[in-house]
């Protein structure tokens, strides 16, 4: 190999990633977590891990979301089955909650290419009978909140345009509007958002 082929990474401080890659969750039923992320959240299997005799493999499937392009990627999602004699009987299984109760996974955050696939998304949510947990205006997003088969919690989201929150991100992530989860309010998405913006700077003091 050519040495002009080799790339040897060196030390340059912390790196800044481009962001979350894929998610794997540890199910407890493949086929009812598949049916609710296929059919209820609109993902793609794309792949499955598949035995042979002289490699075992977990049950596990692979799911991609589609692109700007309509291109699909290795995977987005990942669901894992948990083997029945290791699974949590259901009847101890905690409610998913916004606020941590228990250690590991809190909520997947899954973002709809813009407000208007977001609306069709969580009206098809409503008519299929998924509970919405909460669903708050994050400044940043319009976000619902529903939980999987197993209780995973996803955050159902659009983003809002940058020049909404990139004045002042802190701001923006302290500000919550609480909005109703049931009825036909539920699915009413205003676009009155406040605008973040930091504080103009003190002027400098002169030396006395």
């Amino acid at each position: 190999m050519n040495n002009a082929d080799v790339h040897r990474a060196g030390s340059a401080g912390v790196q800044a990633p481009r962001g979350l890659n894929h998610v794997v969750l540890n199910v407890s039923d493949i086929e009812a977590s598949h049916r609710f992320w296929t059919e209820i959240m609109g993902f793609r299997c794309v792949a499955a891990l598949k035995s042979t005799p002289e490699r075992p493999r977990p049950t596990m499937r692979f799911y991609s979301g589609l692109g700007a392009h309509g291109e699909l990627s290795h995977h987005d999602l990942a669901l894992a089955e948990v083997p029945r004699a290791e699974a949590t009987d259901d009847t101890g299984r905690p409610a998913w909650a916004l606020s941590p109760k228990r250690i590991g996974l809190n909520h997947v955050a899954i973002a709809w290419p813009d407000r208007e696939s977001w609306l069709k998304q969580i009206a098809f949510l409503k008519e299929k009978g998924v509970p919405f947990h909460r669903r708050i205006n994050h400044g940043m997003t319009h976000s619902v909140y529903i939980s999987d088969p197993d209780g995973h919690g996803i955050e159902v989201l659009y983003e809002l345009p940058r020049e909404v929150w990139e004045g002042d991100i802190d701001a923006a992530q302290n500000y919550t509007e609480t909005l109703p989860t049931e009825g036909a309010e539920s699915l009413v998405d205003r676009l009155d958002n406040p605008v973040f913006q930091a504080p103009p700077a003190s002027p400098a003091r002169g030396r006395s």
